[in-house]
């Protein structure tokens, strides 16, 4: 399993954005679904690495979030809230949480498991998925909310309803970098599911 530890970099600051980035989860699939476990901290459990892609992402989007993602097991049989939850799945994600905030990373998402060297290596990927998701413009997230990965034919009805030319969605697709977001986005969960085969 994959366990999620999301914690706000700034709660005084900012407030709190916990009820949004819950409202932003609520439609990964969990094995324990994301919740408060502290006063500004989300955690969650999911089965597979894609949806702790997907899930790190959703929080890297913002730059308020330190996400740590915890390979390993989760004690069974699960509790019905994730603040009751244990195993060495959560251990490891508050060490990589705990490792961002005494750190400096410009993408604050760290992996940690029983192999070290995976867990760089899909933490490598994900912060370079990090970096084009966070650098993202409000009008170029204005078009890719709309659109849906591997669909073809989206960029003329995207177009219209902005009320935009489809050259101009054509544009903003290739400054985010969408195509190769989600053509990179296997290559991070690969990595994840390689630490999980060690168990």
């Amino acid at each position: 399993m994959f366990t999620l530890t999301i914690n706000q970099r700034d709660s005084r600051g900012n407030g709190d954005l916990v009820p949004q980035l819950l409202k932003d989860l609520r439609h990964i699939p969990a094995c324990l679904d994301f919740d408060r476990s502290v006063e500004d901290e989300v955690q969650g459990i999911v089965e597979f690495p894609h949806q702790a892609v997907d899930s790190a992402l959703i929080a890297l989007r913002s730059g308020q979030w330190y996400v740590g993602i915890g390979v390993g097991p989760v004690n069974e049989p699960l509790p019905r809230q994730i603040k009751d939850a244990s195993g060495h799945g959560l251990v490891y994600a508050r060490r990589a949480v705990d490792r961002l905030r005494n750190g400096k990373e410009r993408v604050p998402v760290a992996v940690e498991g029983p192999i070290a060297a995976l867990a760089a290596e899909s933490e490598a990927v994900l912060r370079l998925l990090g970096h084009i998701v966070q650098h993202r413009s409000v009008a170029e997230w204005r078009v890719l909310d709309l659109l849906t990965p591997g669909v073809r034919g989206q960029q003329k009805a995207v177009a219209q309803e902005l009320g935009i030319s489809t050259q101009a969605v054509s544009k903003a697709l290739a400054r985010a970098q969408w195509v190769e977001e989600h053509a990179a986005r296997p290559a991070a969960a690969r990595l994840l599911q390689l630490i999980l085969e060690v168990y």
